[in-house]
């Protein structure tokens, strides 16, 4: 007869083999799948290990139940939380320090006794970078960055939660400016799970109608670094590279800087920092047409002051010449004059010269009297009364 086991004789084997093979806590890497907190306190994972399959992506490898027993939640929370700034959660990748157990009836487990936060921090800088990289190398890491920025954004679409408190601080500070900015908000969820599809429809929603804005401001207040994790995503961050409007972004505090902001054509560290750009850069225009009016009425002042001078020019050269003109009158009137004044009747009368005159006007001609006739002729000193008694032709 053939040496056999009953099932729980051979769970007890494979126990005793396991505690002896690992007696001591040993350090694995795993990804979450699940992980929920049950009510007795206790919190229960499912932990697996992937690898790339060519066909379908990635797909597990290996799978174990773990746990974290009451008495150990609260400090491996923290701690893990403390750490890298994120909830544990599903999709993250952890190392943790477990204790392997086999149970005649529930199978393989591993009780987790401690996490090192640096292995998730740095698989999370290790994604990030990978979506860095993956960005630059489509070719749209810079696309959003040489998009032209109006000189006043006057329509800005705004991707943010509606409730959260970064967009009422958003709004607050744009409504205390006094310059008048429209904005339409397109809700989003903005931490999560659901984070990333809701964004990229936000976004699409927006580029169906990009003509009617001048802007995109991405807004998302402080949280922990789990909560902005979803602006590292690499379907995100490739949206907001390609997109046709400039897009602004404020996402988290002043140590944050995510994927996305690398790649917005503006980067600020706040919903109200990226409020206060908005109204700073209408300001700085308005100084620029106040500064082009105060050269425009400069340059009146100097017309005007130009055209008077000109005037007061034209005004002299006139009156000079007038002025000469007058006097070239003068002149030729007195040379008028003088020639008068040389052949002048009583001139030429002291000169022996006599004006003969008959009936009809000045004697000139022999043919203007007949004899007989009554003439005077006018000398020096009076008149002479003649008559004509002999009226000769032209002399030899």
């Amino acid at each position: 007869m053939r040496e056999s086991f009953s099932l729980y004789e051979l769970q007890r084997i494979v126990s005793a083999a396991v505690e002896q093979a690992l007696p001591l806590p040993v350090w694995v890497s795993a990804e979450i799948s699940e992980l929920k907190v049950n009510s007795s306190g206790h919190c229960y994972l499912e932990l697996v290990e992937r690898e790339q399959s060519s066909g379908s992506g990635a797909v597990a490898k290996a799978s174990a139940r773990a746990v974290i027993w009451k008495n150990r939640v609260m400090q491996l929370f923290g701690a893990f939380e403390g750490g890298t700034g994120k909830r544990l959660a599903a999709g993250l990748k952890i190392l943790v320090q477990v204790i392997v157990n086999f149970h005649p009836l529930y199978g393989l487990s591993l009780q987790i006794v401690d996490i090192d936060p640096a292995y998730t921090v740095g698989d999370l800088e290790r994604q990030k970078q990978r979506t860095i990289e993956q960005l630059k190398k489509d070719g749209v890491w810079d696309m959003n960055h040489t998009t032209a920025i109006p000189k006043v954004i006057q329509r800005i679409a705004i991707v943010s939660s509606a409730t959260a408190a970064g967009y009422r601080d958003f709004m607050q500070e744009l409504n205390s400016s006094p310059y008048r900015v429209e904005t339409t908000l397109f809700a989003a969820v903005m931490q999560g799970e659901e984070s990333e599809q809701s964004v990229v429809a936000a976004l699409t929603a927006i580029a169906d109608c990009s003509e009617e804005f001048d802007a995109v401001a991405i807004i998302r207040g402080g949280g922990s670094t789990a909560d902005l994790e979803c602006f590292n995503s690499y379907l995100i961050s490739l949206y907001v590279a390609q997109f046709p409007l400039p897009v602004l972004s404020g996402i988290g505090h002043d140590k944050d800087t995510s994927v996305v902001d690398m790649v917005a054509a503006v980067p600020l560290k706040t919903p109200t920092a990226v409020a206060t750009w908005i109204c700073e850069r209408a300001a700085a225009f308005d100084g620029e047409l106040e500064y082009a009016a105060m050269l425009l009425r400069e340059c009146c002042k100097k017309v005007t002051t130009s055209a008077s001078t000109l005037l007061e020019q034209y005004q002299r050269s006139i009156h000079d010449f007038a002025k000469g003109a007058i006097l070239r009158q003068k002149e030729r009137l007195a040379s008028y004059a003088l020639v008068a004044e040389n052949f002048a009747p009583t001139r030429l009368l002291k000169l022996g010269f006599a004006v003969a005159r008959a009936k009809s006007g000045v004697i000139s001609s022999t043919t203007d009297v007949e004899c007989g006739d009554k003439i005077t002729i006018e000398v020096t000193d009076g008149i002479l009364t003649a008559e004509v008694i002999d009226k000769n032709g032209k002399k030899d």
